[in-house]
């Protein structure tokens, strides 16, 4: 199972999971807030903690920040597979730019009081 661990309460990380759903047409990814049940069985109390970045699980390793973007459009594939050749740059320089965003996303697109609702038709792509 391949999961995309998201803050549920990022305006930018909700529009980032619409996207997601509309993008990856084999449904291959699911979807998991921070904050919820299912990132507690993946991830860290430390990993649950940092808000700021997006952790993606392909179901045999656990990546963060640019890297796991960089894997999950590599798993997309199509267009979005033409990314991927970024990750020979540096983690490190992928990773300023990242945590530069990450830090001003409240500010730039808003904070919601509750993690995201899936719709009906959604709720197969979510983890609780």
């Amino acid at each position: 199972m391949k999961i995309v661990f998201f803050d549920g309460v990022c305006g930018v990380c909700n529009k980032s999971v619409d996207l997601l759903l509309k993008l990856d047409e084999r449904e291959q990814l699911r979807f998991a807030p921070i904050q919820g049940e299912a990132a507690k069985r993946y991830l860290s109390d430390e990993c649950r903690e940092n808000l700021d970045t997006i952790s993606f699980f392909d179901g045999k390793t656990l990546t963060f920040r640019t890297t796991a973007l960089l894997k999950i459009a590599r798993t997309l594939g199509g267009i979005w597979w033409v990314f991927y050749p970024l990750i020979i740059i540096p983690v490190e320089w992928r990773d300023l730019a990242y945590d530069w965003f990450a830090r001003r996303r409240y500010r730039y697109f808003g904070k919601k009081e509750a993690c995201r609702i899936p719709t009906p038709e959604e709720r197969s792509r979510f983890l609780d």
